[in-house]
């Protein structure tokens, strides 16, 4: 259905500004930059298509922020079931081989980052995703995962305390 000039300019306004945010969100979901992209995609296409009306961008931005992250977790969950398949069908080695190989802090420091955020419990997984990647503040992710705003701050403060314990039980230096 054909938008008019000023719903073109009002939708072309919603996707500069929110699509950075669903992008780093469903990134750290999906880990994987090329998923990511296609998630955020989809999800304005279906809002596009749909032609739907929100009261204001603000509400169209949680609504999107949901979709990409429900997104996010089912491509998540059905990767991690082709892996286990593969591991099985192919009796593949499920450790990670440490080749030799130089390889940068940082990298590291990021796996090792990304590894503890998975041993995280969706709900606490989630809530620090949006605050940490999605730089969302409390009140927005609340209202984009439909809890108060009281209980995201119990669940990120769970989540980072929870997290420095991952990190520190394995043995890492992330400040």
């Amino acid at each position: 259905m054909p938008q008019s000039g000023e719903a073109q300019t009002e939708f072309r306004r919603l996707y500069n500004t929110v699509f950075p945010i669903l992008f780093r969100v469903a990134y750290r979901i999906a880990n994987s930059e090329e998923a990511a992209e296609d998630l955020c995609q989809e999800a304005f296409f279906r809002l596009y298509e749909k032609d739907m009306v929100f009261p204001n961008q603000e509400e169209a931005k949680y609504w999107l922020i949901r979709v990409v992250k429900n997104a996010a977790l089912n491509y998540a969950k059905r990767k991690d079931r082709e892996r286990k398949a593969y591991q099985k069908a192919f009796r593949e080695d499920a450790r990670v081989e440490d080749t030799g190989e130089h390889i940068l802090i940082k990298q590291q420091t990021q796996i090792e980052v990304q590894e503890a955020l998975d041993k995280l419990p969706e709900n606490l997984r989630i809530v620090l995703i949006l605050k940490e990647y999605g730089e969302l503040n409390y009140k927005e992710i609340g209202r984009a995962l439909g809890i108060s705003e009281g209980n995201v701050k119990v669940r990120v403060f769970r989540a980072r305390e929870r997290l420095a314990g991952l990190l520190a039980k394995d043995g890492s230096h992330v400040s």
